[in-house]
């Protein structure tokens, strides 16, 4: 290396580790004082000075049935929702590749919704689903079912919470995996064609396995994402009726913004990232396997 180069290397790590070193001390600093913290009691309000309890916290926590209970519904409303919003996403994909007709306004509709607040869609939900406001209750009156507690029942609140969710991120999906079927090359499928097998066929030896990659990938972002859910929780049903649809996310934040118990949502916030690490873990290593018989 010329001393011209080494020079300007020296310049550019100038330039880049102060910025590093920054981002990793924001980064960093909350993490550590939220762990530190999740071995203490704290309480905001009414103040008490923190007192370190070691594993007390979560020792609480593991024999909570409220925390075991909205953990359930987490896993029920990312799990049911994550499966329809791919099985949809992928035909709508599949539908829009083919070049149906009117699919460039198609391409623009289906997205639409995934550019929309999550509070907004939360919003507009509760007023649909209103049970003496709501359109959808008055079509249930029209046809003389009356008036249906959407959200006010456990098991239609949790549907209802689905659906929105499904209808948010169906786009999402959609999008990824229309992606995936253009980058596939065509000419395996001419080749299919020429040999006169059959669309189902095709889907399930060709189309299906090489977009398994990419369709790992797309699930594995959106159950990510779907265990963090709580802005359509909170505005949708509050974690209600009761505590039947409260989540994760929710739990802690009633803990940490109603009670004010902060040593306990730290405790909450890093039992929530050990559960979603092990699941992550589960998910990964049984798609490897999956895309080993398939590759």
């Amino acid at each position: 290396m010329t001393a011209a180069a080494a020079r300007r290397d020296r310049i550019k790590h100038a330039f880049l580790w102060p910025a590093f070193l920054l981002v990793l001390l924001i980064s960093l600093f909350p993490l550590i004082y939220a762990l530190t913290v999740s071995f203490q009691t704290m309480r905001i309000v009414p103040p008490t000075p923190p007192r370190f309890v070691g594993v007390q916290n979560y020792a609480e926590i593991l024999q909570s049935a409220r925390f075991w209970g909205s953990m359930w519904t987490t896993a029920v409303i990312t799990v049911l929702s994550v499966i329809l919003q791919y099985v949809l996403g992928f035909a709508l994909a599949l539908a829009l590749h083919h070049n149906v007709p009117g699919s460039s306004l198609y391409r623009v509709t289906f997205l639409l919704p995934m550019f929309l607040a999550p509070v907004g869609v939360a919003l507009i939900a509760r007023m649909i689903f209103h049970p003496y406001l709501g359109p959808v209750n008055d079509l249930m009156r029209a046809i003389g079912v009356g008036n249906v507690p959407f959200l006010t029942e456990p098991n239609l609140a949790m549907a209802v919470l689905i659906i929105v969710e499904v209808w948010q991120w169906t786009p999402f999906v959609t999008l990824l995996m229309l992606a995936g079927l253009q980058s596939l090359p065509q000419e395996v499928f001419e080749a299919a064609r020429v040999d006169n097998i059959s669309a189902w066929r095709r889907f399930r030896d060709i189309t299906f396995p090489m977009l398994l990659p990419i369709s790992v990938a797309v699930v594995f972002i959106r159950l990510i994402e779907g265990f963090k859910v709580i802005d359509t929780v909170f505005v949708l049903t509050g974690g209600g009726p009761g505590i039947s649809t409260e989540t994760l996310t929710l739990f802690a934040y009633n803990e940490g913004f109603k009670k004010f118990n902060i040593g306990m949502t730290s405790a909450l916030s890093f039992t929530f990232l050990v559960v979603v690490v092990v699941f992550g873990t589960i998910y990964l290593a049984l798609a490897q396997r999956l895309t080993r018989r398939y590759a």
